[in-house]
């Protein structure tokens, strides 16, 4: 059976794939003990069931999504939405600032909202750490 972050990255242009796969290399490095799979259509990282990071295909580049962006206190991550979420985007692999991508999932696990149970919660998000 094929690994669906390996099919969704198969479905891109080998410039998307070498952002794709960058992305994957260093999330699941920095996040081992996370879940991956692909939810609503593209690849995203969990932790115990919260939705932490997951990058998707857009027209022009890869957007890298942390859900509690917003509170990592970094320039470089655009708010994204009406919740926490924020975004980085990529037009090539090489614009991938490795330190930063490290940094902001080294953030990712510490800082969370509970998008888990937002719908429970009738979309008012708590800090779960």
């Amino acid at each position: 059976m094929t690994d669906p972050i390996v099919a969704y990255h198969r479905s891109l242009t080998t410039v998307d794939q070498a952002i794709c796969e960058a992305l994957r290399a260093e999330i699941e490095a920095a996040l081992p003990d996370a879940e991956g799979k692909v939810w609503h259509a593209h690849p995203v990282w969990f932790l115990a069931g919260n939705p932490i990071v997951g990058y998707s295909k857009l027209k022009g580049d890869v957007r890298l999504l942390f859900w509690s962006g917003q509170d990592f206190s970094e320039p470089d991550l655009k708010p994204e939405g009406k919740f926490k979420a924020a975004e980085a985007r990529f037009g090539h692999a090489g614009e991938i600032e490795i330190e930063d991508l490290r940094r902001w999932l080294q953030k990712s696990r510490e800082i969370q909202w509970d998008y888990k149970n937002i719908v429970k919660r009738k979309g008012v998000l708590e800090r779960l750490l």
